[in-house]
């Protein structure tokens, strides 16, 4: 077909309602059977060899085949989040109405970190950082910004503290102006933390460990340690990475304890707070991010505990005038004004020169739904960690690292008479990914191995928890 005809049919709406309609059909139906009897498997595995190669020679010069044609072959090939037996990751199943939202923000395509580029977006994002700043316990003097993802999350608060803290513009400086400077993270920090400190310039070796305790937490007596042993290292502290909640184990950090810590010691606190910052929308489990409105900053990732599409993170700061130190870079192409006096241009304050439209989704959310919704979610999520966690001690022959804290649950089998325990918990998940009827994740905890879940698809149930045991038990023998 000649380039002028493939123009026209590309843009045509006849065409795009046809195609959309069949598209989101397909879609239903692929949610409608996102259950036990409607699919046994969550995972169609394949080797990763296997599936690349099934996918080479698909396109050429010319049309191929309709996105309509190829969706159901994409259904049936990928991990189905929709289905309550997918347990894995902590990566949310998305909220059908969020995942249309990305769609129309996606056909807009406004990019949102200039504000006459994305004004709605803009607009919406706002809104939403003066709601969780207002969670937070922070006043009207916080600020934040949304950017793509936890890790990215972790390296804009980190940068901002370092500007912060520093004895001088390390911005235009560079970090040779102030040698020797540590961050102080938990044993249990996820590695994006350890990365970030890396790529600032500091070295990975400037993120001195703290020592935990046997629920995962950051012990007292390891933050004095670690402390000094930065300094008898030649470092000067200047942060202090707190978690709400682990990635591991979904472990929350004593945040008052930390505080306290970090205002003796002049320390910036950061919490990372990606998976488990959404406890402050629960009355019932609020109690386990006490001492926030103490933090520096703190990061939110609403595609974990929010029901929302990758990648929409929020990274908050008490001071608003912070979230600005991150970046300070001039380009008057871009900007006419000094940063602090355009709030509304968010390449300012993010990585992202081109921002997608990802506080849309929240917002439609938000408004569609409300935020009870979000809460009562949150809090029956991790109220069933805390019942397959009974389940699991009723059991008998399984046992867990430690007891829940959030919407996470790390647990072993104990099949009587194994002498490997580690190598049968390797095994077991393996099988599980091979026959695909649960999903399921491993963690290594103090050399020992886990199978580790994430209840995060609030349509999983104590039965679908109950059956992935009685599949563990078989698949072991």
């Amino acid at each position: 077909m000649p380039y002028d005809e493939l123009l026209k049919k590309a843009f045509d709406p006849g065409e795009f309602r046809r195609e959309g309609h069949r598209v989101v059909d397909l879609l239903a139906d692929h949610l409608a059977a996102s259950n036990p009897a409607g699919r046994a498997k969550v995972l169609p595995f394949e080797e990763p060899e296997a599936m690349a190669a099934s996918w080479a020679d698909r396109f050429g010069a010319g049309p191929r085949a309709a996105f309509s044609d190829l969706l159901p072959e994409i259904l049936a090939r990928s991990n189905d989040l929709l289905h309550p037996r997918y347990v894995g990751h902590q990566c949310t199943t998305s909220l059908p109405l969020a995942a249309l939202a990305g769609m129309a923000g996606q056909f807009l395509n406004n990019g949102s970190a200039i504000y006459e580029m994305g004004p709605v977006n803009v607009a919406m994002e706002r809104q939403l950082v003066r709601w969780m700043t207002g969670l937070a316990g922070w006043g009207p003097a916080a600020d934040g910004v949304f950017t793509s993802g936890g890790s990215i999350g972790n390296l804009t608060a980190l940068l901002a503290a370092r500007q912060v803290m520093a004895e001088r513009n390390v911005w235009t400086a560079g970090v040779a102006a102030e040698p020797g400077l540590a961050v102080l993270v938990s044993e249990q920090c996820h590695y994006s933390v350890k990365r970030a400190a890396a790529v600032i310039g500091l070295g990975e070796d400037a993120a001195v460990p703290v020592a935990v305790d046997a629920s995962f937490h950051m012990r007292p007596d390891g933050l004095e340690a670690a402390h000094a042993a930065a300094v008898r290292a030649g470092r000067r502290p200047i942060v202090l990475v707190a978690n709400a909640c682990s990635t591991a184990t979904g472990s929350y950090d004593d945040l008052e304890a930390a505080a306290a810590f970090a205002e003796a010691h002049g320390l910036w606190l950061h919490v990372d707070g990606a998976h488990g910052a959404a406890a402050l929308l629960s009355p019932k489990y609020r109690y386990l991010v006490r001492g926030l409105e103490r933090a520096d900053s703190v990061i939110w990732d609403a595609h974990k505990n929010m029901l929302m599409p990758a990648l929409i993170t929020a990274v908050l700061f008490r001071d608003g005038g912070h979230s600005y130190e991150a970046f300070s870079q001039k380009a008057s192409y871009l900007f006419e004004k000094d940063a602090r006096e355009e709030w509304y241009n968010f390449a300012h304050r993010t990585v992202e020169c081109t921002k997608t439209m990802m506080g849309l989704r929240l917002f439609v959310s938000l408004a569609a739904y409300g935020t009870d919704f979000f809460a009562g979610y949150v809090t029956a999520a991790y109220d069933l960690a805390r019942d397959f966690a009974r389940l699991l001690r009723e059991a008998g022959d399984f046992e867990i690292a430690t007891e829940p804290e959030s919407n996470i649950v790390c647990f072993r089998y104990l099949k009587p008479g194994e002498p490997d325990l580690d190598g049968l918990q390797r095994r077991v998940r393996r099988r599980l990914l091979e026959n695909g009827r649960f999903y399921v994740v491993q963690a290594e905890l103090r050399g020992r191995t886990w199978l580790r879940c994430t209840l995060i698809n609030p349509r999983t149930t104590l039965g679908d928890l109950a059956d992935l045991l009685e599949e563990i038990r078989k698949l072991g023998t």
